[in-house]
């Protein structure tokens, strides 16, 4: 493999979290002694095929700084926008300057720390495959319900049949993906990831089937659930 086909990993975090409620970002948070920011670039760091990382931060961040955070592989940082699509060309902008930019990128949600080095490996493998790129994702297995407009009351039952929940991470040609979402912003489309950038560049990702277990960290509940699972991780690989 030549240096260039590495994978670098994008990890916007210039989100405020105002579901998890506090004065923190929820990336900022600490879990099990460390920030969860921290555990979810050591998950992607830890692969063979990462390069290095590039964190999309906001202007107003005053938590980055104050971690003096030390990985074994390059992280830089750059500066994030109000949204998440802006935060994420922002960081490949900036592969893409680089003397020998990477192919591949790995997009991953700063608050997503239970990613496995197995899920990295399997969407690397069909990412490529695909060409198109692919994403993590889970099958739709509850039954869906679609709320009347203005009141919590039930619509309709939507068919979940070929419907997933989308995970990250998402997988994605550098060049590509970078030119889809400086389309998708131009034309002001609202997009809530990169793979639906894709999408309306014409692409089809391919999906790629995660763990259930990599759950993105959204309300207070769920600090100690991403806990037990991480143990649960840290034993395994020490059997």
């Amino acid at each position: 493999m030549t240096h260039a086909d590495h994978v670098y990993a994008v990890v916007p975090a210039a989100g405020v979290g105002r579901r998890m409620g506090g004065p923190t970002p929820k990336q900022y948070l600490s879990l099990d002694g460390s920030p969860v920011i921290r555990w979810s670039l050591d998950a992607l760091l830890v692969h063979p095929e990462v390069r290095g990382a590039v964190v999309a931060i906001s202007p107003d961040d005053d938590w980055w700084s104050a971690l003096n955070l030390g990985f074994d592989k390059p992280v830089d940082v750059v500066q994030g926008g109000a949204e998440r699509a802006q935060s994420v060309l922002n960081a490949l902008n900036w592969l893409h300057d680089l003397p020998t930019p990477p192919s591949w990128v790995l997009v991953h949600d700063a608050v997503r720390p239970c990613v496995s080095p197995d899920e990295l490996t399997r969407l690397l493998a069909v990412a490529r495959a695909a060409d198109d790129g692919g994403l993590l994702a889970s099958p739709v297995r509850d039954t869906l319900k679609r709320q009347n407009p203005g009141v919590e009351r039930v619509s309709s039952t939507v068919d979940r049949t070929g419907l997933w929940h989308a995970l990250t991470p998402q997988c994605f040609p550098l060049v590509r993906l970078r030119a889809a979402l400086q389309e998708a912003l131009g034309a002001g489309q609202q997009v809530t990831d990169e793979a639906q950038a894709m999408e309306l560049a014409g692409y089809r990702p391919a999906l790629v089937e995660g763990s259930r277990l990599n759950i993105k960290l959204t309300y207070p509940a769920d600090l100690s659930l991403v806990e037990c699972i991480l143990q649960a991780q840290r034993d395994d690989s020490n059997t």
